[in-house]
Protein backbone atom coordinates (compact mmCIF):
# COMPACT_ATOMS: atom_id res chain seq x y z
CA UNK A 1 0.00 0.00 0.00
CA UNK A 2 2.57 2.85 -1.56
CA UNK A 3 1.28 5.88 -0.91
CA UNK A 4 -0.28 5.13 2.57
CA UNK A 5 -0.10 7.66 5.24
CA UNK A 6 2.20 7.00 8.16
CA UNK A 7 2.04 8.87 11.49
CA UNK A 8 5.08 8.84 13.80
CA UNK A 9 5.28 10.22 17.29
CA UNK A 10 8.55 10.05 19.38
CA UNK A 11 10.52 12.79 21.21
CA UNK A 12 13.81 11.44 19.60
CA UNK A 13 14.46 13.97 17.07
CA UNK A 14 17.09 11.78 15.66
CA UNK A 15 15.06 8.58 15.83
CA UNK A 16 12.05 11.10 14.08
CA UNK A 17 14.63 12.49 11.40
CA UNK A 18 15.77 8.29 10.61
CA UNK A 19 12.04 7.46 10.59
CA UNK A 20 10.83 10.13 7.91
CA UNK A 21 13.66 9.34 5.34
CA UNK A 22 13.55 5.54 5.91
CA UNK A 23 9.39 5.60 5.41
CA UNK A 24 9.73 8.69 2.74
CA UNK A 25 12.19 6.54 0.56
CA UNK A 26 9.87 3.42 0.84
CA UNK A 27 7.13 5.22 -0.81
CA UNK A 28 5.20 6.25 2.17
CA UNK A 29 3.55 9.73 2.85
CA UNK A 30 5.22 10.33 6.53
CA UNK A 31 3.97 13.15 9.29
CA UNK A 32 6.02 13.17 12.51
CA UNK A 33 5.71 15.00 15.71
CA UNK A 34 6.93 14.95 18.75
CA UNK A 35 3.73 14.13 21.01
CA UNK A 36 1.04 12.70 21.80
CA UNK A 37 -1.28 15.69 21.90
CA UNK A 38 -0.99 15.98 17.92
CA UNK A 39 -0.89 12.43 17.26
CA UNK A 40 -4.24 12.05 18.62
CA UNK A 41 -5.50 15.32 16.83
CA UNK A 42 -4.14 13.75 13.77
CA UNK A 43 -5.78 10.31 14.72
CA UNK A 44 -9.01 11.61 15.38
CA UNK A 45 -9.52 13.93 12.34
CA UNK A 46 -9.81 10.58 10.74
CA UNK A 47 -5.83 11.12 9.33
CA UNK A 48 -3.03 8.29 8.73
CA UNK A 49 -3.04 5.08 7.55
CA UNK A 50 -1.13 3.49 10.32
CA UNK A 51 1.18 4.88 13.29
CA UNK A 52 4.68 4.29 14.97
CA UNK A 53 4.90 5.82 18.22
CA UNK A 54 7.15 5.64 21.17
CA UNK A 55 5.97 4.06 24.53
CA UNK A 56 7.07 7.12 26.32
CA UNK A 57 6.23 10.95 25.65
CA UNK A 58 6.29 14.26 27.10
CA UNK A 59 2.88 14.78 27.46
CA UNK A 60 1.56 11.13 27.69
CA UNK A 61 2.15 7.25 27.56
CA UNK A 62 1.39 5.70 24.56
CA UNK A 63 -0.30 2.96 26.67
CA UNK A 64 -2.83 5.20 27.97
CA UNK A 65 -3.45 6.68 24.41
CA UNK A 66 -3.87 3.27 22.83
CA UNK A 67 -7.12 2.50 24.39
CA UNK A 68 -8.58 6.21 22.59
CA UNK A 69 -7.08 4.78 19.30
CA UNK A 70 -8.72 1.46 19.29
CA UNK A 71 -11.94 2.53 20.46
CA UNK A 72 -12.11 5.25 18.18
CA UNK A 73 -10.45 4.13 15.18
CA UNK A 74 -9.92 0.02 15.82
CA UNK A 75 -8.74 -0.60 12.12
CA UNK A 76 -5.95 1.72 12.49
CA UNK A 77 -2.36 -0.64 13.04
CA UNK A 78 -0.19 0.98 15.87
CA UNK A 79 3.28 -0.13 15.94
CA UNK A 80 5.01 0.60 19.39
CA UNK A 81 8.62 1.51 19.98
CA UNK A 82 9.90 1.19 23.59
CA UNK A 83 13.58 1.49 24.76
CA UNK A 84 11.95 -0.03 27.89
CA UNK A 85 12.89 -2.94 26.61
CA UNK A 86 11.06 -5.82 29.71
CA UNK A 87 8.78 -8.39 29.13
CA UNK A 88 6.08 -6.73 30.70
CA UNK A 89 6.51 -3.83 27.60
CA UNK A 90 5.89 -6.23 25.28
CA UNK A 91 2.48 -7.77 27.17
CA UNK A 92 1.31 -3.98 27.64
CA UNK A 93 1.49 -3.32 23.65
CA UNK A 94 -0.03 -6.81 22.95
CA UNK A 95 -2.94 -6.23 25.87
CA UNK A 96 -3.62 -2.45 24.75
CA UNK A 97 -4.64 -3.63 21.26
CA UNK A 98 -0.60 -2.81 19.42
CA UNK A 99 -0.59 -4.22 16.14
CA UNK A 100 3.28 -4.84 16.84
CA UNK A 101 6.07 -4.15 19.36
CA UNK A 102 9.92 -3.47 18.16
CA UNK A 103 12.42 -3.07 21.32
CA UNK A 104 14.75 0.01 20.44
CA UNK A 105 17.01 -0.04 18.84
CA UNK A 106 15.20 -1.88 16.32
CA UNK A 107 16.32 -2.70 12.58
CA UNK A 108 14.57 -0.51 10.10
CA UNK A 109 14.58 -3.55 7.33
CA UNK A 110 12.52 -5.14 9.98
CA UNK A 111 10.21 -2.29 10.79
CA UNK A 112 9.65 -1.17 7.37
CA UNK A 113 8.28 -5.26 6.69
CA UNK A 114 6.12 -4.92 9.67
CA UNK A 115 4.53 -1.85 8.29
CA UNK A 116 3.79 -3.38 4.99
CA UNK A 117 2.14 -6.24 6.40
CA UNK A 118 -0.22 -4.36 8.55
CA UNK A 119 -0.93 -2.53 5.73
CA UNK A 120 -1.60 -5.39 3.63
CA UNK A 121 -3.93 -7.26 5.80
CA UNK A 122 -7.91 -7.12 5.62
CA UNK A 123 -9.15 -5.01 8.81
CA UNK A 124 -8.67 -6.70 12.27
CA UNK A 125 -11.18 -7.42 14.76
CA UNK A 126 -11.57 -5.33 17.96
CA UNK A 127 -8.99 -6.37 20.46
CA UNK A 128 -10.61 -7.12 24.01
CA UNK A 129 -8.98 -4.73 26.31
CA UNK A 130 -7.86 -5.94 29.92
CA UNK A 131 -7.15 -4.96 32.62
CA UNK A 132 -3.01 -3.45 33.65
CA UNK A 133 -1.38 -6.88 34.38
CA UNK A 134 0.61 -6.80 38.11
CA UNK A 135 3.90 -5.10 38.65
CA UNK A 136 5.94 -8.02 38.95
CA UNK A 137 7.72 -9.34 36.00
CA UNK A 138 7.95 -13.32 35.53
CA UNK A 139 10.27 -13.17 33.03
CA UNK A 140 13.52 -10.86 33.94
CA UNK A 141 16.27 -9.18 31.13
CA UNK A 142 16.55 -7.30 28.67
CA UNK A 143 19.36 -8.68 26.30
CA UNK A 144 18.42 -9.14 22.53
CA UNK A 145 17.95 -12.75 22.97
CA UNK A 146 15.41 -12.19 25.70
CA UNK A 147 13.67 -9.32 23.82
CA UNK A 148 13.04 -11.91 21.11
CA UNK A 149 11.46 -14.28 23.38
CA UNK A 150 9.34 -11.33 24.53
CA UNK A 151 7.98 -11.09 21.27
CA UNK A 152 6.95 -14.62 20.26
CA UNK A 153 5.08 -14.81 23.41
CA UNK A 154 3.17 -11.67 22.89
CA UNK A 155 1.73 -12.80 19.79
CA UNK A 156 1.32 -16.01 21.04
CA UNK A 157 -0.95 -14.31 23.99
CA UNK A 158 -4.27 -14.62 22.61
CA UNK A 159 -3.97 -17.74 20.63
CA UNK A 160 -4.02 -21.07 21.40
CA UNK A 161 -1.20 -22.64 19.25
CA UNK A 162 1.09 -25.10 20.54
CA UNK A 163 4.34 -24.22 21.77
CA UNK A 164 8.00 -26.13 21.83
CA UNK A 165 10.15 -25.23 24.08
CA UNK A 166 13.47 -26.22 24.05
CA UNK A 167 16.46 -25.20 26.14
CA UNK A 168 19.25 -26.46 28.60
CA UNK A 169 18.18 -27.48 32.24
CA UNK A 170 17.42 -24.37 34.09
CA UNK A 171 17.01 -22.24 31.31
CA UNK A 172 13.46 -21.29 33.36
CA UNK A 173 11.35 -23.21 30.67
CA UNK A 174 8.28 -23.73 33.21
CA UNK A 175 8.76 -19.74 34.18
CA UNK A 176 7.90 -19.11 30.00
CA UNK A 177 4.86 -21.52 29.67
CA UNK A 178 3.49 -19.97 33.46
CA UNK A 179 3.77 -16.74 31.59
CA UNK A 180 1.89 -17.52 28.26
CA UNK A 181 -0.77 -19.07 30.51
CA UNK A 182 -1.04 -15.99 33.20
CA UNK A 183 -0.99 -13.10 30.46
CA UNK A 184 -3.26 -15.16 27.87
CA UNK A 185 -6.55 -15.94 27.13
CA UNK A 186 -6.27 -19.22 29.25
CA UNK A 187 -5.85 -16.76 32.55
CA UNK A 188 -8.76 -17.76 34.02
CA UNK A 189 -8.42 -21.55 33.39
CA UNK A 190 -5.83 -23.78 35.44
CA UNK A 191 -2.33 -24.04 34.94
CA UNK A 192 -1.17 -28.09 35.19
CA UNK A 193 2.75 -29.24 35.22
CA UNK A 194 3.51 -32.87 34.56
CA UNK A 195 7.18 -33.92 34.27
CA UNK A 196 7.81 -36.76 32.21
CA UNK A 197 10.89 -37.87 33.77
CA UNK A 198 9.95 -37.70 37.18
CA UNK A 199 6.67 -40.32 36.97
CA UNK A 200 6.88 -43.78 36.57
CA UNK A 201 7.20 -45.11 33.21
CA UNK A 202 4.68 -47.67 33.60
CA UNK A 203 1.79 -44.82 35.30
CA UNK A 204 1.95 -42.03 32.91
CA UNK A 205 -0.76 -43.12 30.63
CA UNK A 206 -2.66 -42.88 33.98
CA UNK A 207 -1.02 -39.53 35.46
CA UNK A 208 -2.09 -37.77 31.86
CA UNK A 209 -5.66 -39.33 31.32
CA UNK A 210 -6.87 -40.96 34.05
CA UNK A 211 -8.49 -44.03 34.91
CA UNK A 212 -11.53 -46.51 35.70
CA UNK A 213 -11.84 -48.01 38.75
CA UNK A 214 -10.11 -51.25 38.61
CA UNK A 215 -8.54 -50.42 35.44
CA UNK A 216 -5.44 -52.14 36.68
CA UNK A 217 -3.97 -53.61 39.82
CA UNK A 218 -4.71 -51.14 43.00
CA UNK A 219 -6.86 -48.92 41.20
CA UNK A 220 -9.76 -48.82 43.72
CA UNK A 221 -11.39 -45.90 42.53
CA UNK A 222 -12.04 -43.52 39.32
CA UNK A 223 -8.74 -40.88 39.54
CA UNK A 224 -9.05 -37.73 37.52
CA UNK A 225 -5.86 -36.91 34.91
CA UNK A 226 -4.10 -34.24 33.99
CA UNK A 227 -6.04 -33.43 30.98
CA UNK A 228 -9.07 -33.74 33.00
CA UNK A 229 -7.57 -30.95 35.50
CA UNK A 230 -6.18 -28.47 33.11
CA UNK A 231 -9.87 -28.64 31.31
CA UNK A 232 -10.28 -24.77 29.92
CA UNK A 233 -6.69 -23.83 31.11
CA UNK A 234 -3.02 -24.73 29.97
CA UNK A 235 -1.35 -28.16 30.26
CA UNK A 236 2.78 -28.23 30.23
CA UNK A 237 4.17 -31.25 29.68
CA UNK A 238 7.90 -30.59 31.04
CA UNK A 239 10.50 -33.31 29.43
CA UNK A 240 8.72 -34.38 26.84
CA UNK A 241 11.43 -36.61 25.29
CA UNK A 242 11.18 -39.15 28.67
CA UNK A 243 8.04 -39.70 27.10
CA UNK A 244 7.26 -43.60 26.62
CA UNK A 245 6.06 -44.22 23.19
CA UNK A 246 2.92 -45.74 24.10
CA UNK A 247 2.01 -42.65 25.50
CA UNK A 248 3.24 -40.13 22.61
CA UNK A 249 0.60 -42.38 20.74
CA UNK A 250 -2.41 -41.52 22.99
CA UNK A 251 -0.90 -37.88 23.10
CA UNK A 252 -0.60 -37.56 19.54
CA UNK A 253 -4.94 -38.80 19.00
CA UNK A 254 -5.76 -36.24 21.39
CA UNK A 255 -3.61 -33.28 19.70
CA UNK A 256 -5.60 -34.39 16.17
CA UNK A 257 -8.79 -35.76 17.42
CA UNK A 258 -9.18 -33.25 20.35
CA UNK A 259 -10.29 -36.45 22.37
CA UNK A 260 -9.20 -39.23 24.66
CA UNK A 261 -10.07 -42.03 26.86
CA UNK A 262 -9.67 -42.50 30.52
CA UNK A 263 -7.22 -45.94 31.18
CA UNK A 264 -9.88 -48.98 31.17
CA UNK A 265 -12.66 -46.52 29.92
CA UNK A 266 -14.33 -46.35 26.57
CA UNK A 267 -16.41 -43.17 26.40
CA UNK A 268 -14.46 -40.29 24.38
CA UNK A 269 -14.10 -37.00 26.38
CA UNK A 270 -13.51 -34.08 24.41
CA UNK A 271 -10.57 -31.70 25.79
CA UNK A 272 -9.99 -27.97 25.06
CA UNK A 273 -6.39 -27.22 26.75
CA UNK A 274 -3.85 -25.72 25.46
CA UNK A 275 -0.46 -27.71 25.10
CA UNK A 276 2.81 -26.65 25.87
CA UNK A 277 5.93 -28.93 25.97
CA UNK A 278 9.67 -28.31 26.85
CA UNK A 279 12.22 -30.61 26.48
CA UNK A 280 16.24 -30.34 26.74
CA UNK A 281 16.75 -32.90 24.98
CA UNK A 282 17.09 -33.10 20.93
CA UNK A 283 14.43 -34.60 19.69
CA UNK A 284 15.55 -35.28 15.94
CA UNK A 285 17.78 -37.33 17.69
CA UNK A 286 15.50 -38.90 19.01
CA UNK A 287 13.39 -39.16 16.05
CA UNK A 288 16.58 -41.13 14.16
CA UNK A 289 16.82 -43.52 17.52
CA UNK A 290 13.36 -44.46 17.22
CA UNK A 291 12.31 -43.44 20.69
CA UNK A 292 10.20 -40.24 19.77
CA UNK A 293 7.49 -40.21 17.20
CA UNK A 294 7.52 -37.91 13.84
CA UNK A 295 4.19 -37.24 13.48
CA UNK A 296 4.02 -35.99 17.37
CA UNK A 297 7.29 -33.70 17.09
CA UNK A 298 5.23 -31.98 14.68
CA UNK A 299 2.97 -31.56 16.25
CA UNK A 300 4.07 -30.15 19.11
CA UNK A 301 6.54 -27.92 17.13
CA UNK A 302 4.25 -25.53 15.86
CA UNK A 303 5.85 -22.87 17.59
CA UNK A 304 9.24 -23.41 18.88
CA UNK A 305 11.05 -21.35 20.93
CA UNK A 306 14.22 -21.76 22.28
CA UNK A 307 15.52 -20.42 25.20
CA UNK A 308 18.95 -18.99 25.38
CA UNK A 309 21.62 -20.38 28.10
CA UNK A 310 22.41 -17.67 30.36
CA UNK A 311 26.00 -17.62 29.11
CA UNK A 312 24.47 -16.40 25.85
CA UNK A 313 22.32 -13.50 27.81
CA UNK A 314 25.18 -13.24 30.48
CA UNK A 315 24.45 -8.93 30.34
CA UNK A 316 20.93 -10.17 32.72
CA UNK A 317 23.21 -11.51 35.03
CA UNK A 318 22.48 -8.22 37.09
CA UNK A 319 18.95 -7.92 36.70
CA UNK A 320 18.90 -11.12 37.58
CA UNK A 321 20.90 -11.20 40.84
CA UNK A 322 18.68 -7.96 41.58
CA UNK A 323 15.51 -10.15 41.16
CA UNK A 324 16.43 -12.89 43.47
CA UNK A 325 17.80 -11.06 46.18
CA UNK A 326 14.18 -8.84 46.13
CA UNK A 327 12.71 -12.17 46.15
CA UNK A 328 14.87 -13.36 49.15
CA UNK A 329 13.99 -10.51 51.09
CA UNK A 330 10.29 -11.19 51.01
CA UNK A 331 11.34 -14.27 51.91
CA UNK A 332 12.58 -12.51 55.32
CA UNK A 333 16.48 -13.01 54.44
CA UNK A 334 18.55 -9.73 54.44
CA UNK A 335 19.55 -7.57 52.11
CA UNK A 336 22.61 -7.99 50.32
CA UNK A 337 23.99 -5.87 47.57
CA UNK A 338 26.67 -6.99 44.93
CA UNK A 339 29.58 -4.70 43.65
CA UNK A 340 30.46 -4.53 40.71
CA UNK A 341 33.44 -6.61 41.20
CA UNK A 342 31.13 -9.29 42.27
CA UNK A 343 28.71 -8.76 39.03
CA UNK A 344 31.77 -8.61 36.61
CA UNK A 345 32.66 -11.96 37.62
CA UNK A 346 29.31 -13.52 37.40
CA UNK A 347 29.13 -12.21 33.94
CA UNK A 348 31.97 -13.94 33.32
CA UNK A 349 30.93 -17.22 34.58
CA UNK A 350 30.01 -20.17 32.38
CA UNK A 351 26.82 -21.29 34.99
CA UNK A 352 26.00 -24.78 33.32
CA UNK A 353 23.12 -24.71 35.45
CA UNK A 354 21.84 -21.42 33.66
CA UNK A 355 19.38 -19.63 35.64
CA UNK A 356 18.61 -22.05 38.10
CA UNK A 357 22.24 -22.13 39.40
CA UNK A 358 22.64 -18.39 39.84
CA UNK A 359 19.50 -18.57 41.84
CA UNK A 360 20.69 -21.26 43.78
CA UNK A 361 24.19 -19.30 44.28
CA UNK A 362 22.41 -15.70 45.16
CA UNK A 363 19.81 -17.36 47.81
CA UNK A 364 22.95 -19.51 49.39
CA UNK A 365 25.41 -16.28 49.55
CA UNK A 366 21.92 -14.35 50.78
CA UNK A 367 21.61 -17.06 53.53
CA UNK A 368 24.82 -17.69 54.41
CA UNK A 369 27.10 -14.41 54.23
CA UNK A 370 27.31 -11.70 56.91
CA UNK A 371 28.46 -9.16 55.19
CA UNK A 372 25.76 -6.53 53.85
CA UNK A 373 27.81 -6.31 50.69
CA UNK A 374 28.90 -9.30 48.28
CA UNK A 375 32.17 -9.23 46.81
CA UNK A 376 34.46 -10.37 44.26
CA UNK A 377 36.46 -12.77 46.88
CA UNK A 378 33.66 -14.23 48.08
CA UNK A 379 31.86 -14.73 44.32
CA UNK A 380 35.09 -16.30 43.32
CA UNK A 381 35.37 -18.39 46.82
CA UNK A 382 31.65 -19.48 46.14
CA UNK A 383 32.06 -20.22 42.05
CA UNK A 384 35.32 -22.42 42.88
CA UNK A 385 33.53 -24.47 45.68
CA UNK A 386 30.26 -24.77 43.83
CA UNK A 387 31.90 -27.32 40.94
CA UNK A 388 35.32 -27.64 42.21
CA UNK A 389 35.51 -30.97 39.16
CA UNK A 390 33.75 -29.49 36.22
CA UNK A 391 35.62 -31.06 33.09
CA UNK A 392 34.08 -27.81 31.15
CA UNK A 393 35.95 -25.76 33.63
CA UNK A 394 38.65 -27.32 32.92
CA UNK A 395 38.48 -27.29 29.14
CA UNK A 396 37.43 -23.69 29.12
CA UNK A 397 39.95 -21.93 31.49
CA UNK A 398 42.43 -23.44 28.90
CA UNK A 399 40.68 -22.64 25.87
CA UNK A 400 41.93 -19.31 24.49
CA UNK A 401 45.35 -21.20 24.43
CA UNK A 402 44.11 -23.85 22.12
CA UNK A 403 42.30 -24.59 18.53
CA UNK A 404 38.90 -25.36 17.72
CA UNK A 405 40.30 -29.28 17.07
CA UNK A 406 42.38 -29.03 20.38
CA UNK A 407 39.21 -28.46 22.36
CA UNK A 408 36.77 -30.51 20.75
CA UNK A 409 39.21 -33.33 21.60
CA UNK A 410 39.95 -32.25 24.83
CA UNK A 411 36.04 -32.37 24.99
CA UNK A 412 35.53 -35.59 23.76
CA UNK A 413 38.33 -37.22 26.01
CA UNK A 414 36.66 -36.01 28.97
CA UNK A 415 33.34 -36.56 27.46
CA UNK A 416 34.26 -40.97 27.06
CA UNK A 417 36.05 -40.38 30.38
CA UNK A 418 32.84 -40.53 32.10
CA UNK A 419 31.55 -44.00 30.62
CA UNK A 420 34.31 -45.82 32.53
CA UNK A 421 35.05 -48.77 30.61
CA UNK A 422 31.79 -48.48 28.72
CA UNK A 423 30.64 -46.22 25.71
CA UNK A 424 28.35 -43.99 24.78
CA UNK A 425 25.17 -44.64 23.10
CA UNK A 426 25.21 -45.30 19.45
CA UNK A 427 24.71 -42.48 16.82
CA UNK A 428 27.65 -40.13 18.94
CA UNK A 429 28.58 -38.92 14.96
CA UNK A 430 25.51 -37.31 14.35
CA UNK A 431 25.39 -36.01 18.20
CA UNK A 432 28.82 -33.72 18.15
CA UNK A 433 27.63 -32.73 15.05
CA UNK A 434 24.39 -31.40 16.19
CA UNK A 435 25.76 -29.75 19.30
CA UNK A 436 28.93 -27.82 17.55
CA UNK A 437 25.97 -26.86 14.45
CA UNK A 438 24.05 -24.37 17.02
CA UNK A 439 26.69 -22.38 18.82
CA UNK A 440 28.39 -21.97 14.86
CA UNK A 441 25.63 -20.44 13.62
CA UNK A 442 25.09 -18.12 16.20
CA UNK A 443 28.36 -16.89 16.64
CA UNK A 444 28.03 -16.22 12.90
CA UNK A 445 24.93 -14.46 13.08
CA UNK A 446 26.17 -12.37 16.19
CA UNK A 447 29.66 -11.71 14.36
CA UNK A 448 27.78 -9.92 11.37
CA UNK A 449 25.18 -8.19 13.93
CA UNK A 450 22.28 -10.50 12.20
CA UNK A 451 23.22 -9.67 8.82
CA UNK A 452 22.10 -13.74 7.20
CA UNK A 453 24.17 -12.87 3.59
CA UNK A 454 27.05 -11.71 5.80
CA UNK A 455 26.96 -14.63 8.07
CA UNK A 456 25.79 -17.28 4.93
CA UNK A 457 29.22 -15.53 3.38
CA UNK A 458 31.04 -16.10 6.41
CA UNK A 459 30.18 -19.74 6.74
CA UNK A 460 30.16 -20.50 3.00
CA UNK A 461 26.80 -21.55 3.35
CA UNK A 462 23.63 -20.77 0.58
CA UNK A 463 21.80 -18.02 2.26
CA UNK A 464 18.51 -20.37 1.51
CA UNK A 465 20.30 -22.66 3.15
CA UNK A 466 20.94 -20.93 6.62
CA UNK A 467 17.84 -19.42 6.71
CA UNK A 468 16.91 -23.27 6.95
CA UNK A 469 19.24 -24.16 9.60
CA UNK A 470 18.23 -21.25 11.28
CA UNK A 471 14.59 -22.50 11.42
CA UNK A 472 15.08 -25.66 11.99
CA UNK A 473 17.80 -24.97 14.77
CA UNK A 474 15.91 -21.96 16.64
CA UNK A 475 18.64 -19.59 16.33
CA UNK A 476 17.92 -16.30 17.74
CA UNK A 477 18.62 -14.06 14.98
CA UNK A 478 20.20 -10.78 16.67
CA UNK A 479 19.67 -7.61 14.82
CA UNK A 480 22.10 -4.69 14.28
CA UNK A 481 22.35 -2.07 16.59
CA UNK A 482 23.08 0.28 14.65
CA UNK A 483 20.52 0.69 12.18
CA UNK A 484 18.27 3.49 14.60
Amino acid sequence: MTGATILVADDDAAIRTVLNQALSRAGYDVRITSNAATLWRWISAGDGDLVVTDVVMPDENAFDLLPRIKKARPDLPVLVMSAQNTFMTAIKASEKGAYDYLPKPFDLTELIAIIGRALAEPKRKPVKLEDDPQDGMPLVGRSAAMQEIYRVLARLMQTDLTLMITGESGTGKELVAKALHDYGKRRNGPFVAINMAAIPRDLIESELFGHEKGAFTGAQNRSTGRFEQAEGGTLFLDEIGDMPMDAQTRLLRVLQQGEYTTVGGRTPIRSDVRIVAATNKDLKQSINQGLFREDLYYRLNVVPLRLPPLRDRAEDIPDLVRHFVQQAEKEGLDVKRFDQEALELMKAHPWPGNVRELENVVRRLTALYPQDVITREIIESELRSDIPDSPIEKTSSRSGSMSISQAVEENMRQYFAGFGDGLPPAGLYDRVLAEMEYPLILAALTATRGNQIKAADLLGLNRNTLRKKIRELGVSVYRSSRSA
